[in-house]
């Protein structure tokens, strides 16, 4: 009997061995695991907490063209008005204080616009919307050649009346 007795005692070692590193096996994996999720959840919290301050836009400006405009339109057959009240709109203050700045031009160059058009071309939505677009590259456009700020977001009318 004690040849059998020495004998189970190297099997419950190895299996108590077997046990320990198993455990301690998978105590690492969950620790590594609890680690991952840990730094994966301080990630999106860092990166949830940064995306308002990036994306926070400042208020919209709308700075207005004055007085309204009155230009003849291009028509040969016949003689046609367009009135107009115009707001250029912003969110940069650089851009603001150069509108101001240069107002006198951005209306010069509107009223030479504006004085190009046919009264069919704005009886249409598509027509109105596509003279703001131009407006906006207009004014875009004279102010990129002054060198200044020129993040015109829009030409907006207040007002359009064609008669």
């Amino acid at each position: 009997m004690p040849a059998d007795a020495t004998t189970e005692k190297p099997a419950s070692t190895g299996s108590r061995r077997r046990l320990w590193i198993w455990t301690l096996a998978t105590v690492l994996v969950l620790g590594a695991a609890g680690g991952g999720w840990w730094w994966w959840q301080a990630r999106q919290q860092a990166e949830v907490e940064e995306a308002p301050a990036a994306s926070a836009r400042l208020p919209a400006r709308y700075i207005p063209v004055e007085p309204s405009f009155v230009v003849n339109l291009a028509d040969a057959d016949a003689s046609r008005y367009l009135q107009a009240d115009v707001q250029v709109v912003t969110r940069d203050p650089a851009t603001v204080a150069a509108l101001d700045a240069h107002l006198p031009s951005v209306r010069n160059r509107l009223l030479l616009l504006f004085g190009q058009q046919q009264a069919a071309q704005l009886a249409q939505r598509a027509g109105k919307e596509r003279l703001q677009e131009v407006a906006r590259d207009e004014v875009r456009a004279l102010l990129r050649a002054e060198g200044a700020p020129d993040r015109v977001e829009a030409v907006i009318f207040t007002s359009l009346v064609t008669q």
